[in-house]
């Protein structure tokens, strides 16, 4: 019966793209339809604020499979095509052209879009946000001549990344960031702190707790901003990095349950049971923690995509991989993984030379890691996760004993417990 059925997925990102190739790894051999919006073949979106931003990256290296993968797989890419309706009750996916495709299951993959800033100045030449793979390349034909007023709006992952770019291309940075510190809500203040330290070493004029209140210019593109405390700041460039804003209105229209994203269980169904949703724009229940989080980095789109593609083929599936992400800015380089649910109000114990950027962090809630991160020392995010897995208790001073090896720190916790 399966070579009957159509399985369609809304979306061109990694998570849809990893979803269609565990579908057919599982062994389903009905049709199988992908609708993205952009006209390209899913791709990577990290290198966009990283290496391909930086043009140290092979143009190619972006994409999740090479373009004749698709057909080989006998995997339908509808490029350029929006989705427009979703009728669950009558299994019918309408297109903005006017197309109807019916299906057997679907998998919402539609991801997130860039939270924009009020009015229309941010049409004016020299004013970017960072999404696409076209975004990327226009903010790069901006930054790369070098020697141009630079200000970055959001001091987070992406205001940051863009940040240590621009510099590294010669440009003059700004970067306004609404937060006391940079940083603090995802990694707490001294790890904000730590940030905030290396950009300002590079160069870069970083100021906190600062809100755009317009963007200036003229026919001939940006100026500048005006503050919300009324100083001008020029600027050649304007990049406006403040957040995303999941796509949950297709969801919202057929009357699927959104709160926060898409709700699915662990499997990734939404209340529609032919209906399924993964990537950022799911909020998915954890069975670690009981309840449901949305997470909006690449690795989730990797691990997550793939295992909604197997329990739509069906397999068994209960998702509880670990959260992970990282960065590299300048010469600083970051692995983070665990629950930041968890970690907001846990205690930050660190192990290594905080000042000179090769440490680790632990945070600890009811003296068990719930999260862990490594800055410039590598090969232990393994055993960092194994510790957030096992939730075994751990003594703090044990963690910051730099004079035991993390594995032999694991090993003797596992005696320990046994005991």
């Amino acid at each position: 019966m399966t070579e009957q059925q159509t399985f369609v997925i809304v979306g061109g990102g990694l998570a849809g793209a990893r979803a269609a190739e565990a579908i057919r790894a599982e062994g389903f051999t009905g049709r199988v339809v992908m609708v993205a919006a952009e006209d390209a073949f899913p791709y990577i979106r990290p290198p966009l604020s990283k290496e391909y931003l930086q043009g140290t990256a092979d143009p190619g290296s972006v994409f999740v499979h090479p373009d004749d993968w698709y057909a080989q797989q006998n995997i339908e890419v509808r490029r350029g095509q929006e989705a427009s309706a979703l009728s669950p009750s009558r299994h019918e996916l309408t297109l903005a052209s006017g197309e109807v495709m019916t299906y057997d299951k679907l998998l919402l993959a539609t991801g997130a879009t860039a939270r924009h800033f009020g009015g229309a100045e941010t049409d004016l030449p020299g004013v970017f946000y960072l999404r696409t793979l076209a975004d990327s390349s226009a903010l790069r034909a901006a930054l790369s001549p070098g020697d141009r007023r630079v200000l970055v709006v959001g001091s987070g992952w992406i205001g940051l990344e863009v940040a240590a770019t621009a510099r590294g291309y010669g440009n003059t940075v700004t970067v306004l960031g609404h937060e006391p510190v940079p940083l603090a809500a995802a990694v707490g203040e001294r790890v904000g702190h730590v940030f905030a330290a290396l950009h300002r070493e590079h160069g870069v004029d970083l100021r906190s707790s600062t809100d755009v209140e317009a963007i200036l210019g003229d026919a001939r593109g940006v100026t500048g901003v005006r503050t919300t405390s009324g100083e001008v700041v020029p600027a050649d460039v304007v990049v406006l990095g403040i957040g995303v804003i999941p796509n949950t209105g297709l969801a919202e229209a057929a009357g699927l349950e959104v709160d926060n994203g898409i709700v699915t269980n662990a499997s990734f169904q939404t209340t529609d049971a032919d209906v399924y949703a993964v990537g950022d724009v799911a909020s998915v229940f954890h069975p670690v923690l009981g309840q449901r989080i949305r997470i909006e980095h690449w690795a989730n789109a990797e691990n997550a995509g793939a295992a909604a593609g197997r329990a739509m083929a069906g397999a068994d599936e209960s998702y509880d991989e670990i959260p992970y992400f990282y960065t590299d800015q300048f010469d600083l380089g970051m692995e983070y993984s665990g629950y930041g649910v968890l970690a907001k109000d846990a205690e930050v114990v660190f192990r290594g030379d905080v000042e000179g950027r090769e440490f680790l962090a632990f945070w600890l809630a009811d003296s068990r890691v719930v999260a862990g991160m490594n800055v410039n020392v590598w090969d232990v995010n393994e055993t960092v996760q194994k510790l957030i897995r096992d939730r075994v208790r751990v003594d703090a001073a044990r963690l910051q004993d730099e004079s035991m090896a993390l594995d032999d720190l694991l090993s003797a916790v596992g005696a320990d417990e046994g005991k």
